[in-house]
């Protein structure tokens, strides 16, 4: 029986068998969610809707079309903090922990797994990756739920209450799920800077990639036989590109909101406001105002940042940062005629420069496609759509209220997007092209007139 299974398996590309995962994943959440206790007495919630919140889970989108706090119970809340721990970190990550406490062998085609789960481009130390993903993700979290418990004992009347609300935000932040207890995401904190600021900074820590968490680590507890520790490219790269967009997104807010939704407000709101939006819009999926009240431009903003999204090997959907800024050097230094493209002392591999103009251009046709598909089933604002559409596919988990009044197709289309988003690009164009082919020919090139 095992060996047929392994046969089976070697029958599919490492990305089929990572989707084949998270479908896996996707049916066991919607079982899990379906057993007697989950809800609340007296609630019912219909299969489809069981579907899209399973799947809003796994791929830490956040969105919902039932009210958390009011359809799940206690038990419900904390298998849906399972799911949340168990679409963050990833299939592989989980399911090598696991082999790793049975003691099990990492072969071959595991690591393969890991590699394209993790965005990847070797297939050397990935088990300790794995184990230093595992221990930094606890960790963030039980401290972020420590600090959101003694904090949210001022909201709440009962330690326990404040400690399970704490656990969930901070899981939720931690793997940008976007999902809330309070039925309002963090409106009830609008004006509690500090439990924003812990959201900020749990929210960035999950985006910003997990290589980038390990050198961090690294580099501040360095081990005795190391004498000089350098940072990678990517971490360089993926940091530099997350600090700028955080910064863009704020100021781009406040200059746009200055004289519309930000009138008569103290300069500690508008800033606040600007930056918790500007980071959740990422991939948080968390908010603290109305995004119905911001003016379009503002919205558009968002749109932008959320198709973007986290960095690789993170927490987060979307094209990713690296993408977006391998793509603008390479329209800059195509402008200046070179054909090389430079950046900290190194030069970047042209696979990578085409692998990010391909993620680019599936990304917005897949996205155009939706929004297309959406404006025909869906009675609703072209902007709303839009919105929808892109916190789907960057699984950021904000909504302009359309999540809750889709229809079954619409449903169905988030559903796809929050999928592809979750399992990243990269797997889904492995999937389509199956596996590699090498040309055993090549016909005479010829020059093609373009633009």
């Amino acid at each position: 029986m095992r060996k047929t299974l392994k046969e089976l398996l070697n029958k599919f590309t490492p990305a089929q068998i990572i989707t084949g995962y998270y479908l896996l994943a996707v049916s066991v959440s919607v079982l899990l969610l379906c057993l007697p206790g989950v809800h609340k007495q007296g609630v019912s919630v219909s299969f489809m809707d069981t579907v899209f919140t399973a799947v809003s889970a796994v791929s830490v989108t956040g969105l919902t079309v039932i009210n958390i706090s009011e359809t799940y119970s206690t038990l419900g809340v904390f298998i849906l903090m399972f799911v949340l721990q168990f679409g963050g970190i990833g299939v592989m990550t989980l399911g090598t922990f696991f082999w790793m406490l049975l003691r099990k062998k990492i072969g071959l085609k595991e690591r393969q797994l890991i590699m394209l789960d993790h965005n990847q481009s070797n297939l050397s130390g990935l088990v300790n990756l794995i184990r230093e993903i595992i221990k930094l993700i606890l960790v963030i979290e039980l401290i972020g739920a420590l600090i959101l418990g003694l904090q949210f004992h001022h909201y709440f009347p009962s330690w326990k209450d404040a400690f399970l609300h704490g656990l969930f935000a901070s899981v939720s932040a931690t793997t940008n799920g976007g999902l809330d207890l309070t039925g309002s995401s963090l409106l009830p904190y609008e004006k509690d800077y500090f439990i924003q600021l812990v959201h900020i900074m749990l929210i960035t820590l999950g985006a910003i990639g997990f290589p980038v968490l390990i050198e961090v680590k690294k580099y501040l507890f360095p081990k005795e036989n190391v004498q000089i520790f350098r940072f990678s490219l990517f971490t360089k790269l993926t940091s530099l590109t997350f600090g700028l967009l955080l910064v863009f997104g704020t100021i781009a807010v406040i200059v746009i909101e200055w004289n519309h939704y930000y009138i008569g407000m103290n300069w500690h709101q508008i800033f606040f406001n600007a930056i918790f939006h500007s980071a959740s819009t990422r991939s948080g999926g968390l908010s603290t105002m109305d995004l119905n009240d911001y003016s379009l431009p503002t919205l558009l903003i968002f749109c932008f940042m959320m198709f973007v999204g986290a960095s690789p090997s993170s927490v987060g959907g979307g094209i990713r940062t690296t993408t977006l800024a391998l793509n603008i050097m390479f329209i800059y230094h195509f402008a200046k005629g070179n054909k090389h493209i430079k950046i900290f002392k190194r030069e970047i591999h042209e696979d990578d420069i085409i692998k990010s103009l391909v993620v680019t251009i599936l990304a917005s046709f897949i996205c155009i496609m939706a929004i297309i598909l959406l404006s025909i089933t869906e009675n609703a604002p072209l902007i709303k759509i839009i919105f929808e559409v892109c916190s789907a596919f960057g699984t950021t988990g904000l909504s302009l209220g359309l999540t809750p009044e889709l229809s079954s197709l619409g449903k169905c289309i988030i559903i796809v997007l929050m999928f592809i988003g979750r399992i990243g690009l990269t797997s889904f164009i492995y999937i389509i092209g199956g596996k590699e082919k090498k040309d055993n020919f090549h016909y005479p090139k010829e020059r093609i007139i373009i633009g």
